[in-house]
Protein backbone atom coordinates (compact mmCIF):
# COMPACT_ATOMS: atom_id res chain seq x y z
CA UNK A 1 0.00 0.00 0.00
CA UNK A 2 1.04 3.50 -0.43
CA UNK A 3 1.93 6.19 1.95
CA UNK A 4 -1.29 8.30 1.23
CA UNK A 5 -3.61 5.41 0.61
CA UNK A 6 -2.36 4.00 4.36
CA UNK A 7 -2.94 7.67 5.83
CA UNK A 8 -6.31 7.55 4.20
CA UNK A 9 -7.08 4.13 5.73
CA UNK A 10 -6.16 5.21 9.19
CA UNK A 11 -7.98 8.37 9.36
CA UNK A 12 -11.16 6.17 7.93
CA UNK A 13 -10.39 3.96 11.05
CA UNK A 14 -9.79 6.55 13.31
CA UNK A 15 -12.89 8.26 12.62
CA UNK A 16 -14.82 5.25 13.05
CA UNK A 17 -13.31 4.55 16.25
CA UNK A 18 -14.49 7.96 17.27
CA UNK A 19 -17.46 7.85 16.26
CA UNK A 20 -17.90 4.70 18.31
CA UNK A 21 -16.77 6.73 21.29
CA UNK A 22 -13.95 4.22 21.70
CA UNK A 23 -10.22 4.91 22.82
CA UNK A 24 -7.55 3.32 21.24
CA UNK A 25 -6.94 1.11 24.01
CA UNK A 26 -10.02 -0.18 23.56
CA UNK A 27 -9.97 -0.98 20.33
CA UNK A 28 -6.89 -2.27 21.13
CA UNK A 29 -8.06 -4.85 23.54
CA UNK A 30 -10.40 -6.08 21.10
CA UNK A 31 -8.07 -6.63 18.18
CA UNK A 32 -5.64 -8.42 20.81
CA UNK A 33 -3.19 -5.91 19.95
CA UNK A 34 -1.38 -3.02 21.73
CA UNK A 35 -2.49 0.51 21.93
CA UNK A 36 0.66 1.91 19.64
CA UNK A 37 0.05 -0.57 17.00
CA UNK A 38 -3.48 1.37 16.87
CA UNK A 39 -1.67 4.81 17.12
CA UNK A 40 0.50 4.06 13.90
CA UNK A 41 -2.40 1.99 11.83
CA UNK A 42 -4.25 5.59 12.86
CA UNK A 43 -1.13 7.94 11.49
CA UNK A 44 -1.08 5.48 8.42
CA UNK A 45 2.47 3.74 9.54
CA UNK A 46 1.80 0.45 9.78
CA UNK A 47 0.85 -2.16 6.69
CA UNK A 48 -2.56 -3.72 7.05
CA UNK A 49 -3.59 -7.10 5.79
CA UNK A 50 -6.97 -7.49 4.34
CA UNK A 51 -7.79 -9.65 7.47
CA UNK A 52 -7.03 -7.13 9.74
CA UNK A 53 -9.19 -4.46 8.06
CA UNK A 54 -11.95 -7.02 8.06
CA UNK A 55 -10.99 -7.80 11.97
CA UNK A 56 -11.46 -3.64 12.46
CA UNK A 57 -13.70 -3.33 10.80
CA UNK A 58 -16.10 -6.21 12.63
CA UNK A 59 -15.11 -4.79 15.98
CA UNK A 60 -16.10 -0.94 15.01
CA UNK A 61 -19.73 -2.17 13.15
CA UNK A 62 -18.03 -0.44 10.05
CA UNK A 63 -17.96 -1.60 7.18
CA UNK A 64 -14.21 -0.33 5.85
CA UNK A 65 -13.52 -3.35 3.89
CA UNK A 66 -15.81 -6.56 3.09
CA UNK A 67 -13.81 -9.46 2.28
CA UNK A 68 -15.21 -11.37 -0.81
CA UNK A 69 -16.70 -7.79 -1.59
CA UNK A 70 -15.43 -5.19 -3.41
CA UNK A 71 -16.14 -3.34 -0.46
CA UNK A 72 -18.44 -0.79 1.56
CA UNK A 73 -21.40 0.59 -0.03
CA UNK A 74 -21.34 4.13 -0.66
CA UNK A 75 -24.14 7.15 -2.29
CA UNK A 76 -23.24 9.29 -4.85
CA UNK A 77 -25.79 12.26 -4.62
CA UNK A 78 -26.71 15.05 -7.41
CA UNK A 79 -28.41 17.42 -4.57
CA UNK A 80 -30.63 20.35 -5.65
CA UNK A 81 -33.41 18.46 -7.39
CA UNK A 82 -37.27 18.99 -6.18
CA UNK A 83 -39.07 15.74 -5.47
CA UNK A 84 -42.74 14.76 -6.40
CA UNK A 85 -45.38 12.14 -7.01
CA UNK A 86 -46.40 9.60 -4.27
CA UNK A 87 -44.49 7.13 -1.91
CA UNK A 88 -45.84 4.45 0.58
CA UNK A 89 -44.71 4.54 3.76
CA UNK A 90 -43.04 1.12 4.19
CA UNK A 91 -43.80 -1.37 7.58
CA UNK A 92 -42.08 -0.16 10.95
CA UNK A 93 -38.46 -1.82 11.53
CA UNK A 94 -39.16 -1.99 14.99
CA UNK A 95 -41.99 -3.95 15.36
CA UNK A 96 -40.96 -6.16 12.88
CA UNK A 97 -37.44 -7.22 14.68
CA UNK A 98 -40.14 -7.54 17.89
CA UNK A 99 -42.25 -9.55 15.86
CA UNK A 100 -39.45 -11.74 14.91
CA UNK A 101 -38.43 -12.49 18.62
CA UNK A 102 -41.94 -12.92 19.30
CA UNK A 103 -41.85 -15.94 16.94
CA UNK A 104 -40.26 -17.73 19.32
CA UNK A 105 -42.85 -17.85 21.59
CA UNK A 106 -44.88 -20.11 19.45
CA UNK A 107 -44.55 -23.82 18.55
CA UNK A 108 -46.36 -22.84 15.31
CA UNK A 109 -46.35 -21.25 12.17
CA UNK A 110 -45.90 -17.93 12.04
CA UNK A 111 -46.67 -15.46 8.57
CA UNK A 112 -45.33 -11.91 8.73
CA UNK A 113 -47.15 -9.62 6.57
CA UNK A 114 -44.48 -7.04 4.17
CA UNK A 115 -42.04 -7.56 6.52
CA UNK A 116 -39.01 -4.51 6.12
CA UNK A 117 -36.10 -6.32 3.98
CA UNK A 118 -33.49 -4.39 5.72
CA UNK A 119 -29.90 -5.30 7.07
CA UNK A 120 -31.79 -5.52 11.02
CA UNK A 121 -33.99 -8.03 10.06
CA UNK A 122 -31.22 -9.63 8.26
CA UNK A 123 -29.19 -10.25 11.13
CA UNK A 124 -31.80 -11.32 13.53
CA UNK A 125 -32.98 -13.91 10.61
CA UNK A 126 -29.22 -15.21 10.52
CA UNK A 127 -29.26 -15.54 14.65
CA UNK A 128 -32.67 -17.40 14.09
CA UNK A 129 -31.25 -19.93 11.45
CA UNK A 130 -28.22 -20.39 13.33
CA UNK A 131 -30.30 -21.56 16.13
CA UNK A 132 -32.34 -24.00 14.04
CA UNK A 133 -35.59 -21.62 13.12
CA UNK A 134 -36.61 -22.29 9.17
CA UNK A 135 -37.52 -19.26 7.32
CA UNK A 136 -38.53 -18.84 3.77
CA UNK A 137 -39.47 -14.96 1.87
CA UNK A 138 -43.09 -16.40 0.46
CA UNK A 139 -43.28 -13.62 -2.78
CA UNK A 140 -42.25 -10.29 -4.07
CA UNK A 141 -44.16 -8.69 -1.06
CA UNK A 142 -41.65 -9.36 1.11
CA UNK A 143 -44.16 -12.21 3.34
CA UNK A 144 -42.34 -13.76 5.84
CA UNK A 145 -42.59 -17.45 7.16
CA UNK A 146 -41.38 -18.50 10.52
CA UNK A 147 -40.91 -22.39 11.87
CA UNK A 148 -38.89 -23.03 15.01
CA UNK A 149 -38.11 -26.73 15.57
CA UNK A 150 -38.83 -28.73 18.35
CA UNK A 151 -35.61 -27.54 20.29
CA UNK A 152 -33.29 -24.57 19.86
CA UNK A 153 -29.80 -25.23 19.05
CA UNK A 154 -28.56 -22.20 21.33
CA UNK A 155 -24.84 -23.56 21.00
CA UNK A 156 -25.12 -22.94 17.30
CA UNK A 157 -25.96 -19.42 17.79
CA UNK A 158 -24.46 -17.01 15.36
CA UNK A 159 -22.29 -14.74 18.01
CA UNK A 160 -21.21 -11.76 14.64
CA UNK A 161 -24.55 -11.48 13.63
CA UNK A 162 -26.37 -11.26 17.42
CA UNK A 163 -23.46 -8.57 17.92
CA UNK A 164 -24.19 -6.57 15.36
CA UNK A 165 -28.06 -6.09 16.49
CA UNK A 166 -29.28 -4.01 19.81
CA UNK A 167 -32.45 -6.51 19.14
CA UNK A 168 -30.99 -9.87 20.25
CA UNK A 169 -31.77 -8.22 23.80
CA UNK A 170 -35.73 -9.28 22.99
CA UNK A 171 -34.45 -12.77 22.53
CA UNK A 172 -34.03 -12.82 27.01
CA UNK A 173 -38.36 -12.69 27.34
CA UNK A 174 -39.37 -16.12 24.73
CA UNK A 175 -36.35 -17.94 25.54
CA UNK A 176 -37.05 -17.98 28.88
CA UNK A 177 -39.89 -19.89 28.57
CA UNK A 178 -37.69 -22.65 26.48
CA UNK A 179 -34.69 -22.72 28.26
CA UNK A 180 -33.31 -23.20 32.21
CA UNK A 181 -30.00 -21.84 31.14
CA UNK A 182 -28.89 -20.10 27.95
CA UNK A 183 -26.36 -17.02 27.17
CA UNK A 184 -26.64 -14.37 25.02
CA UNK A 185 -24.03 -12.16 23.40
CA UNK A 186 -23.30 -8.60 24.39
CA UNK A 187 -25.91 -6.36 22.35
CA UNK A 188 -24.45 -3.83 19.42
CA UNK A 189 -26.17 -1.66 17.35
CA UNK A 190 -26.11 1.97 16.80
CA UNK A 191 -23.22 4.38 18.51
CA UNK A 192 -25.86 6.35 20.89
CA UNK A 193 -23.70 6.81 23.69
CA UNK A 194 -24.06 4.41 26.92
CA UNK A 195 -27.20 2.76 26.67
CA UNK A 196 -27.38 0.73 29.85
CA UNK A 197 -29.32 -3.08 30.32
CA UNK A 198 -30.35 -2.50 33.20
CA UNK A 199 -33.78 -1.98 33.18
CA UNK A 200 -33.76 -4.77 31.07
CA UNK A 201 -32.54 -7.18 34.20
CA UNK A 202 -34.33 -5.49 36.85
CA UNK A 203 -38.15 -6.26 34.93
CA UNK A 204 -37.05 -9.63 33.96
CA UNK A 205 -35.65 -10.63 37.20
CA UNK A 206 -39.30 -10.32 38.84
CA UNK A 207 -40.28 -13.27 36.25
CA UNK A 208 -37.05 -15.39 37.58
CA UNK A 209 -34.82 -14.77 35.34
CA UNK A 210 -31.45 -14.11 36.50
CA UNK A 211 -28.16 -12.75 34.11
CA UNK A 212 -24.77 -12.70 35.18
CA UNK A 213 -22.69 -10.41 32.35
CA UNK A 214 -19.35 -11.91 32.00
CA UNK A 215 -17.08 -13.01 28.90
CA UNK A 216 -18.81 -10.56 26.26
CA UNK A 217 -22.14 -12.88 26.94
CA UNK A 218 -25.04 -12.73 29.17
CA UNK A 219 -25.77 -15.98 31.15
CA UNK A 220 -28.92 -16.26 31.85
CA UNK A 221 -30.74 -18.67 34.33
CA UNK A 222 -34.38 -18.94 35.40
CA UNK A 223 -35.82 -20.07 38.60
CA UNK A 224 -39.75 -21.18 37.51
CA UNK A 225 -40.84 -20.60 40.96
CA UNK A 226 -40.96 -17.01 40.62
CA UNK A 227 -44.38 -15.22 40.18
CA UNK A 228 -44.07 -11.43 39.40
CA UNK A 229 -47.98 -10.81 39.53
CA UNK A 230 -47.05 -6.88 39.15
CA UNK A 231 -43.92 -4.95 38.20
CA UNK A 232 -42.76 -1.37 37.60
CA UNK A 233 -40.28 -1.15 34.96
CA UNK A 234 -37.95 1.28 36.27
CA UNK A 235 -37.44 3.02 32.63
CA UNK A 236 -40.40 3.47 30.34
CA UNK A 237 -38.14 1.87 27.52
CA UNK A 238 -40.12 0.44 24.04
CA UNK A 239 -37.26 -2.82 24.06
CA UNK A 240 -37.59 -3.27 27.75
CA UNK A 241 -41.84 -3.59 27.67
CA UNK A 242 -41.47 -5.87 25.11
CA UNK A 243 -39.18 -7.88 26.66
CA UNK A 244 -41.10 -7.64 29.84
CA UNK A 245 -44.56 -8.49 27.74
CA UNK A 246 -42.84 -10.98 25.89
CA UNK A 247 -41.71 -12.93 29.45
CA UNK A 248 -45.46 -12.24 30.51
CA UNK A 249 -46.93 -13.89 27.42
CA UNK A 250 -46.32 -17.71 28.29
CA UNK A 251 -45.95 -16.53 32.15
CA UNK A 252 -49.12 -18.89 33.43
CA UNK A 253 -51.11 -16.27 35.68
CA UNK A 254 -51.50 -12.37 35.14
CA UNK A 255 -49.16 -9.83 35.01
CA UNK A 256 -49.64 -5.76 35.39
CA UNK A 257 -46.53 -3.71 33.90
CA UNK A 258 -46.48 -0.55 35.17
CA UNK A 259 -44.57 2.59 33.65
CA UNK A 260 -44.72 0.45 30.24
CA UNK A 261 -43.96 2.11 26.94
CA UNK A 262 -47.42 2.66 24.35
CA UNK A 263 -45.50 3.41 21.31
CA UNK A 264 -46.04 2.08 18.07
CA UNK A 265 -44.14 -1.38 18.34
CA UNK A 266 -45.31 -2.19 21.59
CA UNK A 267 -48.34 -1.62 20.17
CA UNK A 268 -47.82 -3.75 17.38
CA UNK A 269 -46.28 -6.33 19.41
CA UNK A 270 -49.67 -6.14 21.91
CA UNK A 271 -51.70 -6.85 18.67
CA UNK A 272 -49.22 -10.03 17.76
CA UNK A 273 -49.76 -11.51 21.11
CA UNK A 274 -53.44 -11.26 20.75
CA UNK A 275 -53.49 -13.22 17.65
CA UNK A 276 -51.24 -15.97 19.65
CA UNK A 277 -54.60 -16.09 22.26
CA UNK A 278 -52.69 -13.89 24.70
CA UNK A 279 -55.23 -11.40 26.27
CA UNK A 280 -53.67 -7.75 26.85
CA UNK A 281 -55.95 -5.04 28.55
CA UNK A 282 -54.71 -1.48 28.55
CA UNK A 283 -52.77 -1.80 24.58
CA UNK A 284 -51.48 2.39 24.37
CA UNK A 285 -51.47 2.95 28.23
CA UNK A 286 -48.43 2.68 30.50
CA UNK A 287 -50.50 0.06 32.20
CA UNK A 288 -50.60 -3.25 31.00
CA UNK A 289 -52.51 -6.18 31.87
CA UNK A 290 -51.49 -9.77 30.44
CA UNK A 291 -53.17 -12.53 30.81
CA UNK A 292 -50.54 -14.95 30.28
CA UNK A 293 -51.09 -18.78 28.81
CA UNK A 294 -48.49 -21.35 29.55
CA UNK A 295 -48.23 -22.88 26.05
CA UNK A 296 -48.56 -21.55 22.75
CA UNK A 297 -48.86 -23.36 19.35
CA UNK A 298 -51.28 -21.95 16.21
CA UNK A 299 -50.50 -20.69 13.18
CA UNK A 300 -50.74 -17.38 12.47
CA UNK A 301 -50.85 -14.31 10.30
CA UNK A 302 -49.95 -11.16 11.29
CA UNK A 303 -49.59 -7.91 8.93
CA UNK A 304 -47.22 -5.30 11.22
CA UNK A 305 -48.01 -1.69 11.05
CA UNK A 306 -46.67 1.07 8.97
CA UNK A 307 -43.51 3.33 10.16
CA UNK A 308 -43.44 6.49 11.98
CA UNK A 309 -39.62 7.18 11.72
CA UNK A 310 -39.99 6.18 7.86
CA UNK A 311 -43.09 8.52 7.20
CA UNK A 312 -41.62 11.28 9.31
CA UNK A 313 -37.89 10.62 6.88
CA UNK A 314 -39.79 11.11 3.71
CA UNK A 315 -41.70 14.45 5.06
CA UNK A 316 -38.82 15.68 5.52
CA UNK A 317 -37.25 14.64 2.16
CA UNK A 318 -40.14 16.69 1.00
CA UNK A 319 -39.24 20.12 3.21
CA UNK A 320 -35.59 20.12 2.67
CA UNK A 321 -35.67 20.14 -0.70
CA UNK A 322 -38.70 22.53 -1.41
CA UNK A 323 -41.27 19.82 -3.25
CA UNK A 324 -44.78 18.85 -3.07
CA UNK A 325 -45.18 15.47 -2.06
CA UNK A 326 -47.45 12.85 -1.36
CA UNK A 327 -46.12 10.50 1.99
CA UNK A 328 -48.89 7.68 1.78
CA UNK A 329 -49.76 5.46 4.67
CA UNK A 330 -48.47 7.45 7.63
CA UNK A 331 -49.49 6.20 11.29
CA UNK A 332 -51.13 9.55 12.32
CA UNK A 333 -51.42 8.62 16.01
CA UNK A 334 -47.96 8.28 16.05
CA UNK A 335 -46.75 11.41 14.04
CA UNK A 336 -49.29 14.15 15.57
CA UNK A 337 -46.94 15.90 17.74
CA UNK A 338 -44.70 16.06 15.12
CA UNK A 339 -46.95 17.60 12.25
CA UNK A 340 -48.39 19.87 15.14
CA UNK A 341 -44.53 21.42 15.23
CA UNK A 342 -44.23 21.35 11.73
CA UNK A 343 -47.28 23.31 11.00
CA UNK A 344 -46.11 25.44 14.14
CA UNK A 345 -43.33 26.31 12.60
CA UNK A 346 -44.78 27.21 8.94
CA UNK A 347 -45.31 24.39 7.15
CA UNK A 348 -48.04 23.85 4.80
CA UNK A 349 -49.82 20.69 4.14
CA UNK A 350 -53.20 18.32 3.83
CA UNK A 351 -53.92 15.06 5.27
CA UNK A 352 -56.50 12.73 3.73
CA UNK A 353 -59.18 10.94 5.88
CA UNK A 354 -58.47 8.33 8.21
CA UNK A 355 -58.41 4.57 6.80
CA UNK A 356 -57.50 1.36 8.61
CA UNK A 357 -53.95 -0.51 8.51
CA UNK A 358 -53.80 -4.03 7.25
CA UNK A 359 -53.38 -5.08 11.07
CA UNK A 360 -57.40 -3.67 11.27
CA UNK A 361 -55.92 -1.31 14.00
CA UNK A 362 -53.80 1.30 13.35
CA UNK A 363 -54.74 4.80 11.95
CA UNK A 364 -53.04 5.82 8.62
CA UNK A 365 -53.51 9.45 6.49
CA UNK A 366 -51.96 10.09 3.43
CA UNK A 367 -49.97 13.72 3.78
CA UNK A 368 -49.05 15.77 1.13
CA UNK A 369 -46.38 18.25 2.26
CA UNK A 370 -46.25 21.85 0.10
CA UNK A 371 -43.38 24.17 -0.27
CA UNK A 372 -43.24 26.45 2.60
CA UNK A 373 -41.14 29.43 4.31
CA UNK A 374 -40.08 27.58 7.84
CA UNK A 375 -39.20 29.52 10.90
CA UNK A 376 -37.73 28.42 13.93
CA UNK A 377 -40.29 26.98 16.90
CA UNK A 378 -40.27 29.71 19.57
CA UNK A 379 -39.43 26.47 22.11
CA UNK A 380 -36.96 24.12 21.74
CA UNK A 381 -37.76 20.82 20.17
CA UNK A 382 -37.33 17.74 22.55
CA UNK A 383 -38.26 14.15 23.11
CA UNK A 384 -41.14 12.89 25.60
CA UNK A 385 -42.60 9.09 25.46
CA UNK A 386 -45.64 8.75 23.49
CA UNK A 387 -47.74 10.42 23.00
CA UNK A 388 -44.98 12.87 23.10
CA UNK A 389 -42.52 13.92 20.28
CA UNK A 390 -40.87 10.64 19.41
CA UNK A 391 -37.01 10.00 19.70
CA UNK A 392 -36.05 8.94 16.58
CA UNK A 393 -37.66 12.17 14.91
CA UNK A 394 -35.78 14.45 16.72
CA UNK A 395 -32.85 14.36 14.47
CA UNK A 396 -35.37 15.18 11.59
CA UNK A 397 -36.01 18.53 13.38
CA UNK A 398 -31.82 19.55 13.21
CA UNK A 399 -32.16 19.13 9.39
CA UNK A 400 -35.49 20.96 9.08
CA UNK A 401 -34.62 23.57 11.29
CA UNK A 402 -31.45 24.27 9.02
CA UNK A 403 -34.30 25.34 6.21
CA UNK A 404 -35.97 27.36 8.70
CA UNK A 405 -35.15 31.14 9.44
CA UNK A 406 -33.95 31.74 13.19
CA UNK A 407 -32.22 29.52 15.59
CA UNK A 408 -33.54 26.31 16.84
CA UNK A 409 -32.78 24.72 20.11
CA UNK A 410 -32.81 20.66 19.81
CA UNK A 411 -32.52 18.81 22.86
CA UNK A 412 -32.37 15.30 22.90
CA UNK A 413 -31.89 14.20 26.59
CA UNK A 414 -32.14 10.49 25.80
CA UNK A 415 -28.86 9.84 23.63
CA UNK A 416 -25.17 11.30 24.47
CA UNK A 417 -23.89 10.94 21.54
CA UNK A 418 -26.41 11.06 19.09
CA UNK A 419 -26.59 15.33 19.02
CA UNK A 420 -22.58 15.38 18.88
CA UNK A 421 -23.47 12.80 15.19
CA UNK A 422 -25.69 15.75 13.84
CA UNK A 423 -22.77 18.19 13.85
CA UNK A 424 -22.24 16.22 10.71
CA UNK A 425 -24.42 18.31 9.01
CA UNK A 426 -21.36 21.03 9.44
CA UNK A 427 -19.83 19.47 6.31
CA UNK A 428 -22.51 20.43 3.75
CA UNK A 429 -22.90 23.83 4.91
CA UNK A 430 -25.05 23.71 8.27
CA UNK A 431 -24.57 25.84 11.17
CA UNK A 432 -24.77 23.46 13.74
CA UNK A 433 -23.53 24.86 17.38
CA UNK A 434 -23.14 21.88 20.35
CA UNK A 435 -23.75 23.23 23.73
CA UNK A 436 -23.18 19.87 25.51
CA UNK A 437 -23.73 15.79 23.99
CA UNK A 438 -27.78 16.69 24.63
CA UNK A 439 -28.17 19.90 23.15
CA UNK A 440 -27.63 21.79 20.02
CA UNK A 441 -28.83 24.99 18.45
CA UNK A 442 -29.20 25.28 14.47
CA UNK A 443 -29.29 28.60 12.44
CA UNK A 444 -31.55 28.83 9.14
CA UNK A 445 -32.00 29.10 6.88
CA UNK A 446 -28.60 26.77 5.37
CA UNK A 447 -27.30 27.08 1.77
CA UNK A 448 -26.50 23.32 1.50
CA UNK A 449 -23.05 22.96 -0.78
CA UNK A 450 -22.07 19.30 -1.67
CA UNK A 451 -18.86 17.29 0.07
CA UNK A 452 -18.02 13.87 1.18
CA UNK A 453 -19.22 12.57 4.52
CA UNK A 454 -18.26 9.25 6.30
CA UNK A 455 -21.69 8.07 7.66
CA UNK A 456 -21.79 8.47 11.42
CA UNK A 457 -22.77 5.02 13.18
CA UNK A 458 -25.93 5.81 14.24
CA UNK A 459 -29.09 5.23 11.75
CA UNK A 460 -31.28 8.63 11.96
CA UNK A 461 -28.12 11.06 11.97
CA UNK A 462 -26.85 9.69 8.70
CA UNK A 463 -30.22 9.55 7.22
CA UNK A 464 -30.31 13.86 8.21
CA UNK A 465 -27.15 13.59 6.34
CA UNK A 466 -28.52 12.18 3.27
CA UNK A 467 -31.53 14.44 3.29
CA UNK A 468 -29.28 17.48 3.45
CA UNK A 469 -27.38 15.85 0.45
CA UNK A 470 -30.60 16.11 -1.47
CA UNK A 471 -30.84 19.64 -1.04
CA UNK A 472 -27.01 20.47 -1.25
CA UNK A 473 -25.60 21.96 -4.63
CA UNK A 474 -23.46 19.77 -6.43
CA UNK A 475 -22.27 16.37 -6.16
CA UNK A 476 -22.22 15.02 -2.59
CA UNK A 477 -20.91 11.54 -1.37
CA UNK A 478 -21.96 9.48 1.65
CA UNK A 479 -19.78 6.94 2.37
CA UNK A 480 -20.57 3.37 4.67
CA UNK A 481 -24.03 3.42 4.58
CA UNK A 482 -24.69 0.26 6.16
CA UNK A 483 -26.06 1.46 8.98
CA UNK A 484 -28.60 3.31 7.14
CA UNK A 485 -29.46 -0.17 5.17
CA UNK A 486 -29.80 -1.49 8.85
CA UNK A 487 -33.44 0.90 9.17
CA UNK A 488 -34.44 1.73 5.51
CA UNK A 489 -35.23 -0.66 2.71
CA UNK A 490 -34.31 0.68 -0.78
CA UNK A 491 -34.27 4.13 0.89
CA UNK A 492 -32.06 5.35 -2.52
CA UNK A 493 -33.58 3.96 -4.83
CA UNK A 494 -37.38 4.82 -3.64
CA UNK A 495 -36.24 8.34 -3.38
CA UNK A 496 -35.08 8.13 -7.62
CA UNK A 497 -38.69 7.40 -7.96
CA UNK A 498 -39.45 10.62 -6.82
CA UNK A 499 -36.73 12.25 -8.87
CA UNK A 500 -33.70 12.54 -6.85
CA UNK A 501 -30.33 11.50 -8.30
CA UNK A 502 -28.40 9.11 -6.09
CA UNK A 503 -26.31 6.86 -7.31
CA UNK A 504 -24.63 3.35 -5.43
CA UNK A 505 -21.23 2.41 -5.96
CA UNK A 506 -18.58 0.17 -4.02
CA UNK A 507 -15.14 1.08 -3.65
CA UNK A 508 -12.74 -1.11 -6.32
Amino acid sequence: MTEDYLRRIGTLIRDARQHRGWTQAQLAETLGTSQSAINRIERGHQNLSLEMLARIGDALDSEIVSLGRSGPMHLRVVGGRQLSGSIDVKTSKNACVALLCASLLNHGRTTLRQVARIEEVNRILEVLHSIGVRTRWLNENNDLEIVPPATLDLDGMDVAAARRTRSVLMFLGPLMHREDRFQLPYAGGCDLGTRTVEPHMVALRKFGLEVKATSGFYHAEVDRTVSPGAIVLTERGDTVTENALLAAARHDGVTVIRNASPNYMVQDLCFFLAELGVRIEGVGTTTLTVHGVPTIDRDVDYAPSEDPIEAMSLITAAIVTASELTVRRVPIEFMEIELAHLEEMGLHFTRSEEYASHNGRTRLVDVTVFPSTLRAPIDKIHPMPFPGLNIDNVPFFAVIAATANGTTLIHDWVYENRAIHLTELNKLGGRVRLADPHRIYVDGPTHWSGTEVICPPALRPAVCILLAMLAAKGTSVLRNIYVINRGYEDLAERLNQLGAQIESFRDI
